[in-house]
């Protein structure tokens, strides 16, 4: 079976362990950076979310994985809120997937 990581900052990523979530505590972007590529060497994580501030400053790491099955990498807020950079990420993949963009703001 597969599991689901979280890489982030402790306060970000702690709660996330009390619903299975492998957590992985990063005290700065190197570190979220090593986590990452050690656990999609790993083979055994099919997503694998990391907190916004980290995921933009390692985007280009992060982008290594876009055309491969797993893990999928998904960024998310952090403990201070939204950046707007995930859902950034996630406008582009979908437009990658679609060819147009489809979402809307209200």
């Amino acid at each position: 079976m597969y599991k689901i990581g979280i890489i982030g900052e402790r306060d970000s990523v702690l709660g996330f362990m009390a619903i299975g979530f492998a957590v992985h505590e990063a005290p700065d972007a190197e570190s979220a950076r090593d986590i990452l590529h050690t656990l999609a060497k790993e083979g055994s994580y099919a997503i694998i979310f990391i907190v916004e501030n980290y995921a933009e400053a390692i985007a280009e790491d992060i982008a290594r994985y876009k055309d491969v099955p797993m893990p999928a990498v998904i960024t998310i807020p952090g403990r201070a809120g939204s950046t707007g950079y995930g859902m950034a990420a996630i406008k582009s993949a979908v437009e990658r997937a679609v060819g147009a963009d489809i979402i809307f703001k209200e």
